[in-house]
């Protein structure tokens, strides 16, 4: 059975608070405008207890600039650094994933600007478990069926770990204890891939290495396997030698990305190299990108216009956005950001940075836009 199928369903986090970034105000939608983790200004310091107050930024190009607030955050989440026993290890839906050396894994909502002011919540999941001939200490990334791990007892959080192993958890489901779902996934090119949502098939999908294969795995009908679904790129485009020559020196990564607003899914391909080598430390940047609409057979088409669709990607699960929707933004643009760069891309200025800033980002994470309830 084909994974792309008409399922849609439809479910909102409601904003706990009324927000700061009402300049940025979507005007239909009543949602607030996407920002990013700046950091924190230490205000407090003891060996138990590290706090600053949160610094983010206004992605809106008409508005940008930086957002100090009030709230109170652990500098431990921002900075791993201070404390290398807490490590954050992705974010979905607003909420930043730690990973202690316990082995147990943590969602916060300290970093996301929206949320409650005072009395962050904090949960905690099982203690991970290893699968044979697997490793759960190095993690690729985190995503949510939901924004309400705290209270939607269909909420399900997956992890993507280096290498084979998948593993899933309802942090709030019906059972008084929850516990991790664990798959091996025996493909190989699915080592080094990204977990995402589809709130249209109601599936947690993953793309192989290349693009060519699509994990799925249903939360409706857990399973200890995963359903495949295979995708052929139509259109390929003509590139010039000298783009060809640059990819072929670039490590490439894939990453399914979904709008809500139109229901369409991207496959965007991104090329990066080391510009740099600090410390030891290789420093990577984006060199191009390259964007695939899937349509419902299972094809990858080469698009250079996503309508008026904005995309954002970093460590934390990708989304877009309608820039018509929230005034300030450019369609067609891709905000990427990760701990050693920040760039964006303009899918229709064939594929190329459009500018980069190449520096350390401490919490490399886009927040996407949240209903706002009066």
């Amino acid at each position: 059975m084909s994974l792309f199928l008409s399922r849609l369903r439809v479910g909102v986090r409601r904003s706990s608070v009324s927000l700061l970034l009402s300049k940025g105000f979507s005007t239909s939608l009543r949602q607030t405008s996407p920002c990013y983790v700046i950091g924190a200004r230490p205000l407090e310091f003891s060996h138990h207890n590290r706090l600053g107050t949160l610094s983010i930024g206004d992605v809106n190009p008409k508005t940008y600039g930086v957002i100090r607030l009030q709230k109170k955050v652990s500098m431990d989440l921002v900075h791993n650094d201070l404390n290398d026993t807490v490590v954050t290890i992705g974010a979905s839906h607003g909420w930043v994933a730690s990973l202690k050396d316990d082995g147990i894994l943590r969602l916060h909502d300290d970093l996301n600007p929206y949320a409650l002011y005072k009395d962050p919540i904090c949960i905690p999941l099982p203690p991970l478990v290893t699968l044979p001939h697997c490793q759960a200490k190095i993690i690729t990334n985190v995503s949510m069926s939901s924004s309400s791990p705290e209270n939607d007892e269909d909420c399900v959080v997956a992890v993507k770990f280096l290498g084979p192993q998948l593993s899933f958890c309802k942090p709030a489901g019906k059972s008084s204890k929850p516990e991790w779902t664990d798959i091996k996934i025996e493909h190989p090119c699915f080592n080094s891939s990204r977990v995402m949502f589809s709130k249209k098939y109601n599936m947690f999908l993953i793309p192989g290495s290349g693009g060519h294969l699509i994990a799925a795995w249903d939360p409706c009908n857990p399973s200890d396997d995963l359903q495949f679904q295979s995708v052929r790129f139509v259109n390929p485009p003509k590139l010039p030698t000298n783009i060809r020559e640059l990819m072929n020196s670039c490590s490439k990564s894939e990453h399914l990305v979904e709008s809500t607003s139109t229901g369409e899914i991207f496959l965007v391909k991104q090329y990066r190299k080391t510009a740099a080598v600090e410390g030891g430390v290789p420093r990577r940047k984006t060199e191009y990108l390259m964007v695939y609409k899937l349509d419902v057979e299972g094809n990858a088409v080469y698009i250079e216009d996503m309508g008026d669709l904005t995309m954002f990607l970093s460590m934390s699960e990708p989304f877009c956005i309608s820039s018509t929707s929230f005034p300030g933004f450019r369609a067609n643009w891709v905000y990427i950001k990760d701990f050693d760069e920040t760039t964006y891309v303009n899918v229709k200025l064939d594929g190329c940075p459009f500018s980069s800033y190449f520096g350390k980002n401490y919490a490399p994470y886009y927040i996407p836009p949240q209903n706002i309830v009066d």
